[in-house]
């Protein structure tokens, strides 16, 4: 059996209590449900684990399909309403449908909802069909205008609903017959919930989300077709990103969102995996037949996820790759921009796992109009990028003058310095440390000096060394186009024997050689989550980036990482090898650290502490020693014994106290705006490039246990996606809110 239970009523009580005692509290309800009709909600159903689960729109998209069905005649063609932002169109007429707009997947029924059951082993309330819903609110408004109760409705589907009062009413299932009073000759059936409308809590009902964006991001995966632990999809992933974004808008960016300052941050995922595994490449069905037959589980989830990564490095399928992400991306944005023709915000790139290297590799070869910033020289089959590399490095390592280094490295106040001593550019690149110090130049223009020093004769030994080794090569040819025919050569001749050019370019990073397409916009920052940049740049055989460097179009540049994520690399020690600085600790979202972390530090603390308190009551002692053998032996053994160990523990307290300033000076607090920041090149434009979440407590108990799970908890983490909203609405001169804790 079914009870169904009316909206605006409390919790349904058995029948056999239902006396006549109730009939003036029946009346008064008759006369409020009367004035308060039933307001119907919009549901569509959705597969979640095999199962079709029905969700209820938003509140905003469901007034506004109410709105839109009332106002409207029936026109299958144009009666078309956008939902959940602006990613889903839902048509009215016709089939009932809700179609995603920038992804592929399959369409889903909506429903107009009124009546609602409780499944047999399931919480949610099911919504019935709008024809049944339509036969039972008749029904029911006829029993309320007579006050006429425990009637008997059969249907000719079999269900048979009891309406015992307005607000208790039963369904029986097929099997149980019923008599007037709801009482079957079985009687260990169980009524199941219903309920007439929705509740303003029925299974947390979002508000929905308002149709200006303030930006936009385009999120790209990383190996796989699924991005987490329970299996799912790009898109579910990135759902539960823009959720936890838009929860966080309401508890960090509540004033501005209220004074309708800001509205949300729109995430588009970019998916490249179905383009690469598809029958068009074919690459799955060869990789298929040459599989072992053994441990076919773990060979299966190899051939799905872990060769992607080779694959990338093949210079034939990496251009699938390229090919599919960045013409996803100039398809997802015109998309946008034809839906939202006035929109005037900006846009980013985020990458997880190896699609933040995808990304890398594309916006490193962007072109734009500052040669300096920008490799004037693109991927190509002939091999010359190399050779003009070199020829730009070479320009741009020339100085004429002492003066004109000094004025690089920002040293200009030391020229006279210098000139004292009738330094010359040639003199100042054998000048040593020592030398230096000699001088009188401080420590910190020292380093600069010396790191020069050290590149410039590094660059200059590379090029004698590859003058010496190189023949001499006749004038570049053009570039010819790849002969196609040669996938019918043999074996010898095919195309997995010619030889991979990896073009270095002015940022050195190596790419296998393809050719890149222009993004249609230039991304105002790149966020690289779980990101291996730093290996595989370091595995392409590139030293140090360049302090000078920056990707040619998008001026932010941040990398963010778990503590225990063993995909994850950093990248700020590639730019400043010599500075030994931690990465940035990403505040908790809830505004301050996690208490374990400031439990372990405040021990560490302690731990100092006690050791340096050790040290000095050690040396007090040694001193009270030295002074009682002085006054009481003549023994210069003895005396040059105790100023021995006198100087140790000397050293040794000096050394804690060394040691302890410079854990104060890199602690990894979270840095304050008023706080000078340390310049680190200008891949961020100066600013930090690494950011490391917090560890949970949990978590620190066994690194191992949990390091599958921390490379795949970007998509829920409240710290990362707050980062990214500060991030995005700094440059809208927006802050949020400190949270009180």
């Amino acid at each position: 059996p079914f009870v169904v239970k009316c909206m605006f009523c409390s919790p349904p009580s058995p029948a056999s209590s239902y006396t006549d005692a109730d009939a003036s509290s029946s009346s008064s309800f008759i006369f409020n449900r009367r004035r308060h009709p039933v307001q119907p909600h919009w549901f569509y159903c959705k597969q979640v684990e095999s199962k079709s689960v029905w969700l209820p729109f938003s509140i905003i998209d469901s007034l506004q399909l109410e709105e839109t069905y009332n106002s409207v005649q029936p026109d299958p063609e144009n009666v078309i309403v956008r939902t959940d932002g602006g990613r889903y169109d839902v048509q009215l007429y016709d089939d009932r449908q809700r179609t995603a707009v920038f992804w592929e997947e399959e369409p889903t029924e909506v429903r107009r909802c009124t009546w609602f059951y409780k499944g047999d082993n399931d919480s949610r309330f099911i919504p019935y069909s709008e024809e049944f819903s339509d036969k039972l609110e008749a029904e029911y408004k006829r029993a309320v205008s007579t006050n006429q109760w425990h009637r008997r409705l059969e249907f000719p589907s079999g269900e048979t609903i009891v309406m015992h009062n307005p607000k208790v009413i039963v369904q029986f299932q097929p099997s149980s017959i019923p008599d007037e009073w709801g009482t079957t000759q079985d009687g260990q059936t169980r009524p199941r919930v219903v309920k007439r409308g929705i509740d303003d809590d029925h299974d947390e009902v979002p508000d929905g989300e308002l149709p200006k964006v303030d930006h936009l991001v385009f999120m790209v995966h990383g190996i796989g077709p699924v991005c987490d632990l329970r299996f799912r999809s790009m898109v579910e992933c990135v759902d539960d990103f823009r959720n936890v974004s838009l929860k966080l808008l309401q508890s960090h960016f509540k004033k501005p969102l209220d004074d309708h300052a800001i509205s949300r941050v729109e995430f588009l995922p970019v998916q490249w995996h179905t383009a690469l595994h598809g029958d068009a490449t074919g690459v799955d069905r060869r990789i298929k037949k040459i599989t072992l037959p053994s441990t076919g589980r773990l060979r299966h989830f190899t051939n799905e996820t872990l060769l992607d990564v080779l694959f990338y490095n093949s210079p034939t399928y990496c251009q699938t790759i390229m090919d599919t992400v960045a013409m996803e991306i100039n398809r997802l944005y015109a998309l946008f921009m034809k839906r939202n023709p006035e929109y005037t915000g900006g846009m980013s790139v985020a990458g997880h796992s190896l699609g933040s290297l995808i990304l890398f590799d594309l916006l490193s070869n962007q072109k734009n109009g500052s040669p300096s910033l920008s490799p004037s020289v693109f991927p190509n089959a002939g091999g010359d990028a190399k050779q003009v590399r070199h020829q730009q490095l070479d320009k741009r390592g020339k100085f004429e003058d002492l003066s004109a280094v000094l004025e690089h490295l920002g040293l200009s106040e030391y020229k006279s310095t210098l000139d004292d001593e009738k330094i010359d550019i040639e003199s100042f690149l054998l000048c040593t440390i020592e030398d230096l110090k000699e001088m009188g130049i401080p420590l910190g223009p020292r380093k600069k000096i010396a790191k020069f020093v050290k590149e410039r004769l590094s660059k200059q030994k590379k090029v004698e060394v590859k003058e010496e080794s190189s023949p001499a090569v006749p004038p570049p040819q053009p570039a010819e186009a790849p002969d196609l025919s040669a996938k019918n050569l043999p074996v010898a001749n095919t195309i997995s024997s010619i030889h991979v050019d990896y073009n270095y370019f002015a940022v050195g990073t190596g790419q296998v050689s393809v050719v890149y397409h222009s993004l249609d916009f230039e991304p105002m920052n790149f966020f690289a989550l779980g990101s291996p940049i730093g290996m595989f740049l370091t595995v392409r055989g590139l030293e140090k980036i360049e302090e000078t460097y920056q990707l040619p179009t998008c001026k932010g540049f941040f990398n963010i990482y778990h503590p225990l994520d063993p995909v994850a690399y950093r990248i700020e020690p590639m730019i400043i090898p010599d500075l030994d600085l931690k990465p940035v600790l990403i505040p908790h979202h809830k505004g301050r650290k996690r208490l374990h972390l400031e439990l372990k530090e405040s021990l560490s603390r302690m731990g100092s502490d006690l050791k340096q308190g050790f040290i000095s009551s050690l040396r007090t002692a040694w001193q009270t020693l030295n002074e009682f053998a002085r006054a009481h032996t003549s023994s210069a053994q003895l005396q040059a014994e105790l100023a021995i160990v006198a100087n140790q523990i000397e050293e040794q307290e000096k050394h804690a106290q060394e040691v302890s300033e410079h854990k104060m000076t890199e602690s990894p607090e979270p840095l304050k705006e008023d706080e000078p920041q340390v310049k680190i090149g200008m891949l961020n434009g100066g600013n930090r490039i690494d950011y490391v979440l917090q560890e949970k407590p949990i978590e620190s108990f066994n690194e191992y246990l949990f390091a599958l799970q921390s490379h795949l908890c970007y998509w829920q983490s409240e710290d990362t996606a707050l980062l990214i909203l500060k991030e995005i609405y700094r440059t809208m001169s927006i802050h949020p809110e400190q949270i009180a804790h």
